[in-house]
């Protein structure tokens, strides 16, 4: 559950404050979990691309945010 913590801001290219982490973390963090699961000890870059290749399953919120971030 921490790697999640740390996972999601850095895939999401978020900036430093805070706020906008947890937002990040909201919004991807139950997709990871989900379809992710046993790529989360693997790096951010292979949960990244996880979920690029589970993006028409993930919710339509952590699409958003992957495209807002260029993703």
């Amino acid at each position: 559950m921490t790697k999640i913590l740390f996972v999601v801001p850095l895939i999401l290219m978020a900036s430093s404050a805070s706020a906008q982490k947890k937002e990040g973390h909201d919004e991807c963090a139950r997709d990871v979990s989900r379809y992710c699961r046993a790529q989360m000890q693997d790096g951010d870059q292979i949960i990244l691309a996880c979920l690029k290749q589970n993006r028409a399953k993930i919710s339509k919120a952590c699409q958003r945010k992957l495209a807002s971030h260029g993703q």
